[in-house]
């Protein structure tokens, strides 16, 4: 078994074996001309012949005649056409309409529902030219829910107003499991998760082929369904023609995941409560969440069957998240026995790679990159240091250039809390700034008095005892693995081991509690030796 990194390496004995997997992928649907005032104007002649009933009555007829048409083809086709009542779950909605036959093609449940959408607004001006602007108010959209040979559950949105604006959803692993089963591979899904493979190797090169052929693919299943299933409501295939109407792709939000198998559930829950508890303090992690099941993961695996199930919160479901801007990197259990680690970018923009659908390779690459990064910094968090001699050497001066740079001073709060401040920002994709680190040690202090060259010049003390690096030709910094391996073992030591030690040594009591934990028995039995120690020492108490 070939693991991909150090965190999944760590826990490799545990594990059956690994897989990635493209999540969730959100393509807008645009018609690139009808995205400025002046080539509307264009498309709309060649629609009309005339720009003489471009007004907003026009406009709006076009939103009434789709809606007509949507409400009589789903009568006749006995398609559900349900209306969504404001800030409902629309999954929910659908669920119950999933087609139950395997072999089903085609629109299965349609969805409406109130969205922002960006429409033209057409005025006049004095002398009767017209003009267009963008606005963006709420009207009614429609949610195609169709189910495809290749990428099984799909959804396209649809605009009724032109120029038609669309967002396709899909789902990595669906094609994924569509692909495994047309090759005869075993395997137990639940919703977007596979939790039991017969051969996760094969498995992964089935995924990879997304990836690989990934536009091709993804222009394909667009084309097959936009028009026809879609579009096809608001303009017919002779005014499609007659206008030159033809929608372009981008990738707006995508999510890559990787997917760790253990060999037993109760195995994953207690390593998944571990790592948590061990790095939530340091990468400052807020927000989790724990979902509660009806049942207790297994002591043991049970072989892998063909099925693609809906998933319902059988076994616990535990969720990390942290966010940076438009990325989100999420943790948690899935199934019987799957940990995943899964990186989202809501806005593709954010990576600086182009948005355009021939770029979803490099975008899926980079996400793959932050993710991998993310799992070093969790493996360094969760398995850190403290060298032999390192402390003493820290608060000496160094003398990495022509200038000399004073030693850390560790018994400081304030080098205490930028030391927290790097860590928690140790797996910000891209590395952080002097200003980011300046608003995090805010944050710890509570006070708003840290300033960005403040931070800039302890960021310099860092560099120096190589536990801070620079990224070339930028001003902003990263942290070397073994660097922040360091730093959190210096913490560890000083705020989990000497200080609660220290505190309670001189006069240890017995607990009266008997749930103990395994930590707290630690404790109070270090406690009571260090007691005898103190004594025989001569320490006043």
């Amino acid at each position: 078994m070939n693991l991909p990194d150090a965190f999944s390496q760590s826990y490799g004995e545990f594990l059956e074996d690994t897989y990635d997997c493209v999540d969730r992928i959100v393509l807008n649907g645009y018609f690139y001309m009808g995205q400025s005032g002046g080539g509307f104007r264009v498309w709309w002649n060649r629609l009309h012949g005339t720009e003489d009933n471009l007004d907003n009555a026009h406009l709006m007829r076009y939103a009434s005649r789709f809606s007509r048409r949507v409400h009589a083809w789903a009568k006749a086709k006995k398609v559900p056409l349900v209306y969504c009542p404001p800030k409902t779950d629309k999954s929910e909605l659908m669920s119950p309409y999933l087609p139950s036959d395997p072999d089903f093609q085609g629109v299965f449940c349609i969805l409406v529902g109130r969205a922002p959408a960006s429409v033209h607004e057409v005025g006049r001006g004095r002398n009767g030219v017209t003009h267009l602007s963008k606005k963006l108010p709420f009207v009614n959209q429609y949610f195609f829910h169709i189910m495809d040979p290749d990428w099984g559950h799909l959804m396209i949105q649809l605009c009724p107003y032109p120029p038609f604006n669309a967002l396709i959803t899909l789902n990595g692993h669906e094609y994924t499991a569509r692909q495994a089963q047309r090759q005869g591979l075993l395997f137990t899904k639940e919703d977007n998760c596979f939790t039991q493979i017969s051969n996760a190797t094969d498995l992964g090169r089935v995924a990879q082929t997304m990836t690989q052929a990934g536009v091709g693919r993804l222009v394909e299943v667009c084309e097959r369904w936009i028009y026809s299933a879609c579009l096809s409501f608001a303009l017919n295939q002779e005014e499609q023609r007659r206008s030159g109407f033809h929608y372009g792709y981008s990738v707006y939000q995508t999510e890559y995941s990787r997917n760790l198998l253990f060999l037993r559930g109760r195995v994953l829950e207690q390593i998944f409560q571990s790592v948590i508890d061990r790095t939530r303090v340091h990468l400052n992690l807020k927000r989790i969440k724990t979902i509660f099941g009806r049942k207790q993961r297994p002591h043991h695996r049970k072989g892998p069957r063909l099925e693609i199930v809906i998933e319902r919160p059988t076994y616990d479901l535990i969720v990390l998240k942290i966010h940076f801007g438009k990325l989100t990197i999420r943790i948690y259990s899935k199934g019987e026995r799957v940990l995943r680690i899964e990186v989202i970018v809501h806005n593709t923009q954010e990576l600086g790679c182009g948005k355009r659908v021939d770029r979803f390779p490099e975008i899926v690459a980079r996400l793959k990159d932050i993710l991998e990064r993310f799992l070093e910094v969790l493996h360094g968090v969760d398995r850190c240091f403290v060298n032999q001699g390192m402390l003493e050497s820290w608060s000496q001066p160094s003398q990495p250039n022509s200038r000399r740079v004073a030693g850390l001073d560790i018994n400081s709060p304030r080098i205490r809390a930028v030391m927290q401040a790097v860590i928690a920002r140790a797996a910000q994709p891209g590395g952080f700034t002097a200003s980011q680190l300046a608003t995090e040690v805010n944050q710890i202090l509570g006070t708003t008095s840290y300033q960005p060259r403040q931070a800039a010049y302890d960021l310099k003390k860092l560099r120096a005892k190589n536990l801070v690096s620079k990224t070339d030709g930028s001003r902003r910094y990263g942290v070397p693995l073994e660097g922040l391996r360091s730093l959190v073992g210096f913490l560890t030591l000083r705020d989990k081991i000497l200080e609660p030690l220290l505190a309670g040594s001189l006069r240890p009591r017995a607990s009266k509690t008997q749930n103990r934990s395994a930590i707290d028995i630690h404790y109070a039995t270090l406690q009571t030796e260090m007691h005898k120690l103190f004594q025989t020492l001569g320490i006043a108490a």
